[in-house]
């Protein structure tokens, strides 16, 4: 019957590529048992190591399944090892933080929960910015409802990968007068994402830093909704020019909003204003009325308790959907409409506020 001291001293046979040490030693590959037919273990890979993950993770499988007796190999995510790593913390604190080479600013759109437009609000403003003739960059840091390339008309297109290893890197497809990078350009559109932490950490640190950005004035960053693993490694790992807070006049909606403004505050980061989109509706046929269908003055409400700007009232638009279905952002498709003033507006007042900030 195999042991663990075998199927340890198997494992101790992968190496960390750059210093040469077993992933046994480092930590990295731990609580490991032996439940015939069956060996488990724990990675839990340091941020500076997550682009080695699928290849410690195969090793150590054909390693394994050589042993006499096992025929299964379970492997359990844990959180990253205490080794030190720019824009990676050990339990809990923070580090430095990693500027991406050629990219000014970044900006991140975040909200408390899902449904309140929070993608339609990023990809706008980002398409904004452009027509403004800043570069801007989206990346769509949602890896579990990638949306970004459905609304901006891209989603069959695959981008070019260059180089291989720690040296590979995407190559953002340029649409709408902006380079996208997104999770859903890289799975089949039915494919689920089931990742825990350490997984959408090295994703989102290679849509980061292995992204041939270029030159970019702003990069837009479309985040999950909640306050989970995304939003933290975002926060710890690039320095950021501020979040945009987005919700709707909800009174639910304001409750998780508020816990997401409180946890960047708490981390430091500046938030540059709350964004009420579904403010009212207008009706196609009479488009002097509005409706409060959500109720109302909820972002004001959400701002004025903060002491933070309230940066713009997104009305709700049926072209606002058909834009985001068929490709084309309202800012594009409708200049003249009133939601895509609003972008507009909130466009020029965030390219105002980074500014000062240079």
């Amino acid at each position: 019957m195999i042991t663990e001291e075998q199927a340890r001293s198997c494992l101790e046979q992968v190496k960390d590529s750059g210093s040469g040490r077993n992933v046994i030693e480092l930590g990295w590959i731990d609580q490991v048992r032996v439940v015939p037919p069956r060996v488990v273990f724990r990675l839990s890979l340091p941020g500076f190591a997550q682009k080695q993950r699928d290849r410690i993770a195969t090793e150590a499988r054909d390693r394994l399944i050589q042993l006499d007796s096992i025929d299964d190999i379970q492997i359990e995510l844990g959180q990253p090892a205490s080794q030190g790593g720019i824009g990676q913390a050990g339990h809990g604190q923070p580090a430095e933080r990693q500027a991406i080479a050629g990219v000014k600013h970044v900006i991140a759109v975040s909200s408390g929960k899902g449904g309140v437009g929070k993608s339609t609000v990023a990809v706008n403003l980002a398409c904004a910015m452009a027509q403004q003739g800043l570069r801007v960059g989206l990346l769509d840091a949602d890896i579990y409802g990638p949306n970004a390339p459905t609304m901006l008309g891209v989603a069959d297109q695959t981008p070019e990968v260059h180089g291989s290893g720690d040296q590979q890197q995407i190559v953002p497809i340029e649409t709408c007068g902006i380079g996208m990078v997104s999770m859903g350009l890289l799975i089949d559109e039915h494919q689920p994402v089931i990742w825990r932490g350490p997984m959408l950490n090295g994703i989102i640190r290679q849509f980061l830093y292995q992204a041939e950005w270029g030159e970019r004035d702003v990069l837009v960053v479309d985040l999950p909704p909640g306050t989970g693993d995304a939003q933290l490694s975002l926060a710890q790992a690039v320095p950021m020019a501020g979040v945009v807070i987005v919700t709707t006049p909800q009174q639910v909606s304001l409750q998780d909003a508020r816990r997401g403004l409180a946890m960047f505050r708490q981390m430091g980061i500046p938030i540059l204003g709350v964004v009420e989109n579904m403010s009212s509706f207008i009706p196609p046929d009479l488009p002097d009325r509005r409706y409060a269908l959500f109720g109302s003055g909820g972002g004001a409400r959400l701002a004025e308790d903060y002491e933070v700007p309230l940066l713009a009232q997104i009305p709700m638009e049926m072209p606002v959907q058909e834009g985001g279905d068929t490709g084309r952002p309202i800012v594009i498709s409708r200049r003249d409409s009133v939601s895509a003033t609003e972008f507009s507006n909130l466009a020029e007042t965030l390219s105002q506020t980074i500014a000062q900030t240079t």
